[in-house]
């Protein structure tokens, strides 16, 4: 048998309590993220499997591994790919596009729309938003112009959004007009985005605790959905107050229902739909 078999079958490493301490702080310092008691076996889980391919067996020595210069950083973004949590489908919690559709419409001028999917993931939220925009324009026979910016803190997930390959699958939810009009079937049975809808859409990697380092402003929209549950309280309120400074006169926030209660910011007013968490600025 050879050594990388024998090594595969190895039981995972039991991680001591000061090793898992050690990796919750650093994941938190370093995205936010707060990995709790409960997702313990996820995050040992998905060391394992990268030190496995590294031959590393001790969890102190892959997190100084991790935490060493220039080729720690190297593997911190490898890593971070795989402890990044990545489903999402396309328009997730109808509702709140249903409220995007009926909002949109107002905002049609001589500026182009800006909008903005914060935690895109693989990009199903952010071609939502730009099959959204473009129906908009489609019903109102308008000439406007919009684009949509698609941010993360994970390269993987970025190079995914990019592609706009996706399969069948993914695509079950969407109707059969809307599926037909903005994707082109592929000889492996995917799917891939048009090429002048993903035009519209523009990926780039972004740490949400590097909000203030943004160089957005004056955004129509922003959906941050199913991304805030991974931070502390005082965190996510952090995150929403910068996404508030980035909004536009009169900008529509989305958030994730459920995933931040009392919060509140003296330019916003809440939209009065109960279906959805969702601001508008003043103005």
């Amino acid at each position: 048998m050879q050594p990388s078999v024998v090594w595969a079958l190895k039981p995972l490493a039991d991680m001591s309590a000061a090793e898992f301490h050690d990796w919750q702080t650093l994941l938190e310092e370093r995205t936010g993220v707060v990995i709790s008691e409960q997702r313990r076996a996820f995050l040992q889980t998905n060391l394992s499997a990268r030190m496995r391919e590294l031959g590393v067996d001790d969890y102190a020595d892959y997190y100084r591994r991790v935490t060493d210069g220039p080729r720690g950083a190297l593997e911190w973004s490898t890593l971070l790919d795989r402890l990044t949590v990545q489903e999402t489908r396309f328009f997730r919690h109808r509702a709140s596009f249903e409220l995007l559709a009926e909002y949109l419409p107002a905002r049609l001028g001589e500026r182009p729309l800006a909008l903005w999917s914060v935690g895109c993931s693989s990009g199903e939220e952010a071609y939502s938003l730009a099959i959204s925009a473009a129906e908009v324009l489609r019903a109102a026979d308008s000439s406007a112009q919009f684009g949509v910016t698609a941010t993360d803190i994970s390269l993987n997930a970025l190079s995914k959004a990019q592609a706009g390959l996706y399969s069948a699958r993914r695509l079950e939810a969407l109707d059969l007009e809307l599926c037909q009009r903005y994707f082109l079937p592929q000889a492996d049975g995917r799917f891939k985005v048009v090429p002048s809808l993903a035009a519209r859409v523009c990926c780039a990697r972004l740490n949400v605790l590097e909000l203030a380092k943004a160089p957005l402003s004056g955004m129509d929209v922003i959906f941050c959905q199913n991304l805030l549950i991974y931070f502390r309280r005082w965190r996510r309120r952090e995150i929403l107050n910068r996404l508030a400074e980035r909004l536009a006169p009169g900008g529509l926030l989305v958030i994730g229902v459920g995933e931040v209660v009392g919060w509140q910011h003296p330019d916003l007013v809440p939209v009065a739909d109960e279906r959805v968490l969702a601001f508008t600025r003043k103005g």
